[in-house]
């Protein structure tokens, strides 16, 4: 039985480790050293994502991947769009997070040039904040798109974006409220084309199942859906070509702040070494069609994969 006495004494020698080890802290010169002073604590790297499917799965790749490799890491997934995370990635309170090469940069920088995907990693890592990096980017990628049914774009043979002009009836775009002033948004369709666009309905699923109803069901003509959602092979829509750019190339890359050291640097270049766009493809699959959780699939794929 734990006594009075007892808890008194136990009470004194708690008092007595936490001074030696209060001693042992000041005694350290270095906090970040790899001693056994309680400063050696490992640091937690937070892993975080969009409120995105999608973006979701890879964040957990990232977060498998580094856990595996003996780093402490903390989630904080779908925690809205860029204009919400953003400001919590510039300020340090996030450490990694799966970005798009593309996007991020014209969010950064409206005037940047875009072109290859290379030029646009490159681009990216200038117009970074201080304190953050892009890393290795993936041949995977999840583009920007504007997207029709299959019908819509028979009836007046489009092909790219420039041929909407070839409609004749009022156009009702269809996407995140974000999508109205994006830089490749219908602001963007009107100054580039001339496309007139009668309406704009939201639809807060990032380009998914609500959205491909909204489009299957004549609701909107036009909407932004993402290249590597299984749906849009599914329900026989049509990404209309960009040769003009509109959407910078948006390759997977991982956004790191700087307590990611080499080691785990090179953990998340493996993976976007090793993940193809075919990959990317499938993962979402997965999730959209097999109703898979994020933590499954990311498991599954980084078993596939080999890499640790």
């Amino acid at each position: 039985m734990f006594t009075a006495k007892k808890g008194r004494l136990a009470a004194v020698a708690a008092v007595a480790v936490g001074a030696v080890v209060a001693l042992a802290g000041c005694a350290s010169s270095n906090p970040l050293g790899t001693g056994s002073s309680a400063s050696s604590a490992p640091t937690t790297l937070v892993v975080g994502s969009q409120d995105y499917y999608s973006n979701e799965i890879i964040a957990e790749i990232y977060a498998q991947a580094l856990e595996s490799n003996g780093f402490t890491v903390g989630r904080q997934f779908r925690i809205g769009q860029r204009e919400v995370y953003l400001p919590e990635l510039k300020s340090g309170s996030i450490d990694v997070f799966p970005e798009y090469t593309g996007s991020l940069l014209q969010a950064l920088d409206k005037t940047a040039a875009g072109g290859t995907s290379d030029a646009v990693h490159d681009q990216l890592a200038k117009a970074l904040p201080s304190g953050l990096t892009a890393l290795d980017r993936s041949d995977a990628s999840d583009q920007n798109s504007w997207t029709a049914t299959q019908a819509f774009v028979d009836k007046y043979k489009l092909t790219d974006l420039a041929s909407l002009k070839n409609v004749t009836e009022p156009i009702t775009v269809g996407g995140n409220s974000e999508l109205e002033t994006r830089p490749y948004g219908p602001t963007a369709l009107k100054d580039k084309y001339g496309i007139t666009i009668a309406g704009f309905v939201p639809v807060e699923d990032n380009g998914g199942p609500l959205t491909v109803k909204a489009l299957v069901d004549n609701k909107i003509q036009l909407a932004n859906v993402y290249t590597a959602d299984p749906n849009i092979k599914s329900n026989n829509l049509v990404a209309l070509a960009d040769p003009d750019g509109l959407f910078f190339p948006d390759n997977v890359v991982p956004i790191v702040s700087s307590k990611v050291d080499e080691k785990a640097a090179g953990v998340l270049n493996k993976i976007s070494a090793a993940m193809t766009a075919a990959d990317l493809v499938s993962l979402n699959a997965q999730s959209v069609n097999d109703k898979e959780s994020a933590d499954k699939i990311a498991s599954a794929w980084l078993a596939q994969a080999k890499l640790f």
